[in-house]
């Protein structure tokens, strides 16, 4: 009897337990704190907080010296990748490239965009023999609407000079500064140097004694490259009127805001 007693209550628990009900169970998770995860690694953006003014473009890099030489472990120590831009190189340097005085007062000089100068005390008829220049008028205008077409062979370069430098104008060619001359003195023009329209990509590779030619209704005159160097965006001294027959390049250097390259020829 007690045994079958105690295989009944043996049968009752048994029971019990599959008549309780079902519960799925439950978890908790705790949210990963945020610390620096999403944090930008990209050295331009870090370095732009830290000192927006620092050159750090290829102009600035360095080929690092050899394993185990004596400057090995030194900061900022080996050959420029690229000396003739790097600070102090050839085109860094304007006592290189001849005679040349900056100047940071009146005017700015922006690139992309709206560079035109305010118009200042030229001659307005025609030109003189103190100092040249030639206005802009209705009947030097080619019937494709520019005034010209500018030739640097030694950049594969072919491109129409239109009048202005807004971003319109660049989209079309070279722009001309409006204020300048466009055949006596000194004629200056302004180009992209990225884009589809980076006519003035190459400009700063320009060396000494390279040609550029200038064909316009007045004729067609050659000019012989004699400095390239780098400006800041605010020196307009370059767009000054000139006794001598000369032409002017400006365009932006790659990422360097503050500054312009410029390429001065003579005529030959």
């Amino acid at each position: 009897m007690k045994k079958r007693l105690t295989k009944l209550l043996a049968l009752c628990c048994l029971l019990g337990t599959f008549a309780m009900p079902a519960s799925a169970l439950e978890y908790t998770f705790d949210s990963p704190s945020t610390g620096d995860f999403g944090t930008p690694t990209s050295d331009t953006i870090i370095y732009e907080h830290k000192d927006p003014n620092v050159d750090r473009s290829k102009s600035s890099a360095l080929i690092p010296p050899g394993f185990g030489t004596p400057t090995s472990y030194l900061p900022n120590s080996g050959e420029y990748l690229t000396p003739n831009l790097a600070a102090g190189g050839p085109l860094n340097t304007p006592s290189l490239n001849g005679t040349f005085t900056g100047s940071t007062g009146g005017g700015t000089l922006l690139l992309p965009g709206a560079v035109d100068m305010p118009t200042s005390s030229y001659p307005t008829t025609g030109s003189t023999t103190a100092t040249g220049f030639t206005n802009v008028t209705s009947d030097l205008y080619y019937s494709n609407g520019s005034l010209g077409t500018l030739k640097i062979p030694a950049v594969g370069l072919t491109v129409k000079v239109v009048q202005g430098t807004d971003s319109k104008a660049l989209a079309k060619g070279a722009g001309h500064f409006t204020s300048t001359s466009i055949w006596d003195g000194n004629v200056a023009l302004a180009g992209h140097n990225r884009g589809v329209t980076n006519h003035f990509g190459k400009i700063h590779t320009l060396d000494t004694g390279d040609t550029i030619t200038l064909t316009t209704r007045l004729g067609t005159r050659t000019y012989s490259v004699t400095s390239v160097m780098k400006v800041g965006e605010t020196d307009n001294s370059m767009l000054a009127a000139t006794s001598e027959n000369c032409i002017t390049l400006f365009t932006c250097v790659r990422d360097e805001r503050d500054y312009r390259w410029c390429v001065r020829a003579v005529e030959v």
